[in-house]
């Protein structure tokens, strides 16, 4: 594979096909959480009607937001997983409203669940966010090829319930990788492009794991050559090292954030929109 140069490595060269039209990645892009159930370890329940989901895709997009990240179900540690029939039932009056709210905005499903994710674009999302890869459901690449969307493909060892029971590896950069190739084939065989890896920090691994994977971004971009994904946002190996709670790790955020992109991510997956966009920016800065 070719190398990524110092100077090129933090814009790369890619791009995405969004309603059939070319999206250039030329800055990373930001990802605007927006959760929808009541039990995410951050903001669980604060947007659990169509209003303050509609009120807050406005602020997420106000503030600078490239997608909106929806989210149906918690996939925190310790959740269980959920059918697909289930998860759209809660998803779809969300989803619905706020593609009608905002139809030029971009959305992205956060699902595991290729039923949910082939009704979520017949609904208006333009991306598939799947925490599992494509393991917890198999159709999930031939659904993927089928439809021609941008799709992340995070890492993930075991289930949501059971992942951090699971945390142990020999070499977790090389076993993650391992991962990315095995996955991606099933992929790229059913004709899926515009795939966009995501180290999974926080599933299933330690806070070691998440530092060394942290440490190894740009060897995944490199290696690949895809865009890469990092979804730091107030998690565990932030509040649990800084010995304080979710809702005081936004520095902490920032600062992973900020070292993220130094390694070349390409997209930052945030709660907070305005302070990873004035990262993204001095960041962009410094590279000039």
């Amino acid at each position: 594979m070719n190398s990524t140069s110092e100077n090129n490595r933090f814009y790369g060269n890619f791009s995405l096909s969004i309603r059939g039209e070319i999206y250039p990645l030329q800055r990373p892009q930001i990802l605007g959480i927006l959760n929808v159930n009541d039990h995410s370890f951050y903001d669980g329940g604060r947007h659990n009607s169509v209003d303050k989901a509609v009120a807050h895709c406005a602020q997420l997009l106000e503030e600078g937001a490239d997608f909106i990240d929806v989210g149906a179900v918690s996939t925190k540690p310790g959740s269980a997983l959920i059918n697909a029939e289930d998860e759209w039932k809660q998803l779809q009056p969300f989803l619905k409203e706020l593609v009608q709210s905002f139809p030029q905005a971009r959305f992205s499903v956060d699902t595991y669940n290729s039923a949910v994710a082939e009704k979520a674009v017949k609904t208006g999302a333009v991306l598939i966010n799947d925490i599992s890869g494509g393991t917890l459901d198999s159709k999930m690449p031939e659904v993927i090829g089928k439809l021609k969307v941008p799709y992340i493909l995070m890492h993930l060892k075991g289930t949501p319930e059971t992942m951090q029971n699971k945390a142990h590896y020999e070499n977790v950069v090389k076993e993650v990788a391992y991962y990315f190739s095995v996955q991606l084939d099933k992929f790229y065989a059913h004709g899926a492009n515009d795939l966009i890896l995501d180290l999974g920090f926080g599933f299933g691994k330690t806070s070691s794991h998440n530092f060394e994977l942290l440490n190894h971004l740009a060897y995944f971009k490199t290696f690949f050559e895809l865009p890469v994904l990092a979804g730091l946002s107030r998690k565990s190996m932030i509040y649990k090292n800084l010995d304080c709670s979710p809702d005081e790790a936004l520095n902490g955020t920032t600062v992973l954030n900020t070292l993220a992109l130094q390694q070349g991510a390409d997209f930052l997956r945030v709660h907070d929109v305005k302070p990873a966009r004035e990262a993204i920016k001095l960041v962009t800065l410094t590279q000039n």
